[in-house]
């Protein structure tokens, strides 16, 4: 039996997976790994494409849109494999992709979870937004990435070309345990989309086990496939789950300070979209921030679980600094910037 499968979450996909599974199973070696798209309720014409052209892939059909969360959690709870690799539709692999990883997981078992270098599909001399080359937090919840703070997006000069633990590993190219997945709870459902990822990994994290970037292995992601960068959903999610995943997981002494600086620079963020001319988006960070408040109750057993099963308080990959204030005061525009 083979101990990997590499799944993907596909939700009117047809085109991507057109453009990107010719590539995945050229380089996926057939003894190495299962290939899985699993459907999230799609109403284009994905799953009849793959039963025609691609029979040997399994399939596995949700009754509906889940979200990217809950969308894998059903999924992979159905599995029996000792590594996934949750891998986005919109991602282009490479030759070693996938081998490389997996060598590196079988002699390192301290290792719950590892992303390759992850490029712009658009662009391959630059790092992508969504991950990188792997990714950190700021003492306030704010997450940046080898290669990309913000905005602020590097080329690839293999400046970063070395492995190294990391806070969180990107869900566009995530390979995870499957025992370490499940034993952690999975995606968070609630989050839909956005952020479950960090928040799984900084489980993982403070509960002693180690997230690695391994750029020996090399991605490229096209990214905003499914929304845009400045969609208020996006921003809605973004704020909302960035803020419940603080709740879940950072200690009560931390948390307070916290919750102190967010209360101004959420709004302070707000005031910038509308500035922009962005009414809607300054509206969904304070929707996010209202729905925070609501949920909060939700969570009050979940963030005692968490608090209990940690082991580490601020794990590696957490820095003790505001990046808002190194990033727009300072000019700090770089990980190598920082101490």
């Amino acid at each position: 039996m083979k101990k990997t499968a590499v799944v993907i979450l596909n939700w009117n996909g047809r085109k991507l997976l057109e453009k990107f599974l010719p590539a995945l199973l050229k380089n996926t070696p057939d003894e190495a790994a299962d290939i899985i798209v699993v459907d999230n309720g799609s109403t284009d014409t994905s799953l009849p494409y793959l039963e025609h052209f691609y029979p040997s892939i399994r399939l596995i059909r949700l009754d509906k849109n889940y979200g990217f969360a809950e969308g894998y959690n059903k999924a992979l709870a159905q599995l029996d494999y000792e590594y996934v690799v949750l891998l986005n539709s919109d991602v282009e692999v490479t030759e070693n992709w996938l081998t490389t990883a997996i060598d590196y997981l079988e002699n390192h078992p301290e290792v719950a979870a590892l992303q390759p270098k992850i490029l712009s599909y658009n662009d391959k001399s630059v790092f992508e937004y969504a991950g990188a080359c792997g990714g950190f937090l700021d003492l306030y919840g704010y997450p940046f990435c080898r290669g990309r703070i913000f905005n602020t997006i590097e080329k690839d000069t293999g400046q970063y070309d070395q492995e190294a633990e990391v806070l969180w590993a990107s869900g566009a190219c995530l390979f995870i345990r499957l025992k370490d997945y499940l034993e952690a709870g999975g995606l968070d459902a609630y989050f839909f989309a956005h952020q479950e990822e960090i928040d799984l990994c900084w489980r993982l994290k403070a509960r002693g086990k180690k997230i690695i970037c391994l750029p020996q292995s090399t991605v490229y992601h096209v990214g905003g496939a499914t929304l845009e960068m400045e969609h208020p959903q996006k921003t809605f999610l973004n704020f909302r789950n960035n803020l419940l995943m603080v709740y879940k997981n950072l200690p009560e002494k931390q948390y307070r300070k916290v919750m102190f600086y967010r209360f101004f620079t959420d709004r302070l963020a707000a005031f910038q979209y509308l500035f922009k001319g962005h009414p809607v988006n300054a509206f969904s960070v304070l929707k996010a921030r209202y729905e925070f408040n609501i949920q909060k109750k939700n969570y009050k057993a979940i963030r005692q679980e968490n608090l209990e099963k940690a082991v580490i308080d601020l794990p590696v990959g957490i820095f003790k600094i505001s990046l808002l204030w190194e990033y727009y005061a300072k000019g700090k525009n770089k990980l190598s910037n920082f101490p």
